[in-house]
This record gives structure tokens, C-alpha cells and sequence, in this order.
């Protein structure tokens, strides 16, 4: 299982160091060496939630404000191999933040539970997308410093815009070193391969390519995107990603932001 983040926090590991242990001093790539190590957890008994709280503090020291910590954290963390079982087997209760339940709960179910594996593969011509563009990290996005939410803001903002009900798209292009090294991320829509652009509109290149496709639950685009991603990094194919350029697509499922449902295309090495 090549897995890129800690199937417990969810901490990209970039390097053997941060990797845990087994007991027999070997590592593993599923964990991180501050959640497991010489074959067990370091802390045995944290829930989820407890998790998401010490995380959410750990993410706050590093400069993210802690509503964004812990809205990200509630969208990925389930999904992980460490999490995932358990929400399925039993449901997850969160502190509901906007519950008018009597418990004050918000119960994460069965029936909302998005699953790791892609719904289908696909695969498609190139394609060109021009908007709005940026160099990021995931570090930097995860940190509270990112980019996306503004690039989106500017691209509405902007005068160069498709009919409403036209498909859009965030891209992400240009990899330099997979999940770990810079990406282009960008905001646009389709466009003709020899179409000229407005000065300060940017384009991407998508070569032909073979897509596992991931669909969100229908809900708020804050809350469907992320845990849409994070199935993405639960998923136990990582080594098949090839990292040509993947993209989340809005389509007339998305005219309502309150209740979205969004496709991921992550690039893929094999046909289905």
C-alpha cells in the first residue's frame, strides 16, 4: 500500500524519517512515526475527535486559524485507514457546530460515509483550460497561507466568463515532485485549443489521459470537495496517480452552492 499521508492524522510524509515503526524496527508508509511506532499506536485510545482536536491545534501553532483546522480535519480525517472502519462500523459523533438536534450532535453515518475507492474510470481527449492560475504547495494550502479560495473569488470576479451554466473546473497541472513539490492550481473552463485569450487570463494543457473518478455526496461545496479529497488520499492505489493533471468538475450538479456534488479526476497510469 503506497500511501502518501499518515492513515492517523493525515500528515504528508515526504521522507523515510517521519515514517513509523514496526516491531521489528522496519518502517511502514501507512503511519507516521508520531502516531505509531514499534507496531502500535502511540496513543491507543484517542478518538477521532480527539484526533481532530490535537491536530486542530497543531495546525493553529503553524498559523491556520482554528474554524478552517478543524473544518478541514472533519472533511479528511474519516476517510483514513485508521477512521474509516470505524465510521462505518459505528457512527461518528461530532459537536455540531450548527445542530438544532436536541443531542448536539452531528451524526456522521452510513449513509454519508464517502467511499475510498473511485466510482469509474475513464478516459478522455486533452483537453485546454483557461481562468485564473497559481504556483502552490499542499504544504501551503494546508498551513492557512493558500492560494485556491482566492483564485475562485478572482475568477468570478473576472470579466472572462463562460455562459452560467457552463461546466467549471479547478486544475491541477504542472506537478514537480507528486503530492510533495509545487503544482498549478487553476480556476477556468474548457476552451478551443486555438482560441486567443484576454491579456491575464492564463491556460493549461491537459494531455489524453485514463481518470479514476471520485464523486462527492451532495452538500455545501466547503464541506463535499474536502471530503472528496479526502477519499482521494485514503485511497490504497496511490502509486497508480501519474500526476499528468487532475481537475475537480463543477457542473449543472454545482449552480447551487449549498448543495453541490462535484467530480474529482485524478490521473491515472493503467486503463480499467
Amino acid at each position: 500500500m503506497n500511501v502518501t499521508v499518515c492513515q492517523s492524522c493525515g500528515m504528508p510524509l515526504t521522507t523515510p524519517a517521519q515514517f513509523g515503526t514496526e516491531t521489528d524496527g522496519t518502517t511502514t508508509r501507512e503511519y507516521c512515526i508520531y502516531c505509531y511506532k514499534e507496531g502500535k499506536f502511540e496513543k491507543p485510545d484517542i478518538t477521532l475527535e480527539g484526533m481532530i482536536e490535537m491536530c486542530t491545534a497543531i495546525l493553529n501553532q503553524e498559523g491556520m486559524d482554528e474554524e478552517s483546522a478543524k473544518s478541514m480535519l472533519r472533511n479528511q480525517l474519516p476517510f483514513l485507514k485508521r477512521w474509516h472502519a470505524t465510521g462505518i462500523e459505528r457512527n461518528v459523533a461530532f459537536p455540531a457546530e450548527h445542530s438544532n438536534g436536541s443531542d448536539g450532535l452531528n451524526q456522521v453515518t452510513r449513509d454519508n460515509m464517502l467511499s475510498t475507492e473511485p466510482i469509474r474510470y475513464v478516459t478522455l481527449p486533452g483537453k485546454r483550460l483557461a481562468g485564473v492560475s497559481a504556483r502552490t504547495t499542499n504544504a501551503i494550502e494546508i498551513n492557512g497561507k493558500g492560494c485556491i479560495q482566492g483564485l475562485w473569488n478572482s475568477y468570478f470576479a473576472s470579466d472572462h466568463q463562460p455562459a452560467p451554466e457552463a461546466a467549471r473546473y479547478g486544475c491541477y497541472a504542472d506537478y514537480t515532485d507528486g503530492i510533495h513539490g509545487e503544482y498549478t492550481i487553476l480556476v477556468g473552463h474548457e476552451v478551443g485549443p486555438d482560441e486567443l485569450l484576454p491579456e491575464g487570463v492564463n491556460s493549461v494543457e491537459l494531455p489524453p489521459a485514463t481518470y479514476a473518478v471520485f464523486t462527492s455526496r451532495k452538500g455545501p461545496m466547503a464541506e463535499v470537495v474536502g471530503e472528496a479529497w479526502g477519499a482521494v488520499w485514503a485511497w490504497n492505489k496511490q502509486e497508480e496517480r501519474t500526476f499528468t493533471g487532475d481537475f475537480e468538475l463543477y457542473d449543472e450538479r454545482s449552480l447551487d452552492p449549498e448543495n453541490v456534488q462535484v467530480d474529482l479526476y485524478i490521473a491515472v497510469r493503467r486503463e480499467k
